[in-house]
């Protein structure tokens, strides 16, 4: 295999991008990739990028796979929720952009009684949170409460925002020009 700049060649039909490397061993001490780890996280990455094929492959084992998904994160919501019984069939999309800030969001509703919230800022998994997933949980139960009420569905109580997440099975993508990460140094 050849290394090198990245020339032109000539001409062809074919498109993407092809990503071979070795680990430097006096950057990384540890060079034993785990596949599995890689193969979790590229997955994540084609569920985030929507229309977008990854394969990969390990020479050391000639294991390999590849991710393809046309519906981004309504089909990872589907995959995260593959082995519970879904309260209603279709994932619910909400998708927008505001200037320089793009946010998508997949949903849907399980017979779980705990919350299962994904979130990411662009492709980068935000496990500590952030202004995108307080701010998405301060709306839902808002707009959930504001219909409740409107219907006459709670009578004398107001169910509370983990009323509303028990069972909910949620991704959440926003695209941001410049983000600010604050996270522990651990994470």
């Amino acid at each position: 295999v050849a290394t090198g700049p990245v020339r032109e060649s000539g001409t062809t039909t074919k498109r993407g991008t092809k990503t071979t490397f070795k680990p430097d061993k006096q950057i990384f001490p540890n060079t034993k990739y785990s596949y599995d780890t890689l193969v979790k996280r590229l997955q994540e990455l084609a569920f985030l990028n929507s229309g977008v094929r990854i394969k990969v492959r390990d020479d050391r084992s000639d294991l390999s796979d590849e991710f393809f998904y046309e519906r981004g994160i309504q089909e990872y919501v589907e995959h995260l929720n593959r082995a519970s019984e879904v309260v209603h069939k279709d994932v619910i999309l909400i998708e927008g952009k505001k200037d320089d800030f793009g946010y998508s969001i997949a949903l849907q509703y399980s017979e779980e009684y705990t919350e299962n919230l994904h979130s990411y800022c662009n492709n980068i998994n935000t496990r500590e949170g952030g202004t995108h997933v307080s701010g998405f949980r301060a709306a839902l139960t808002r707009t959930l409460n504001a219909y409740g009420k409107k219907e006459n569905l709670f009578k004398d109580l107001t169910p509370t925002g983990d009323d509303f997440r028990e069972g909910l099975t949620c991704v959440i993508s926003v695209r941001v020009t410049n983000p600010q990460f604050e996270g522990q140094t651990k994470t």
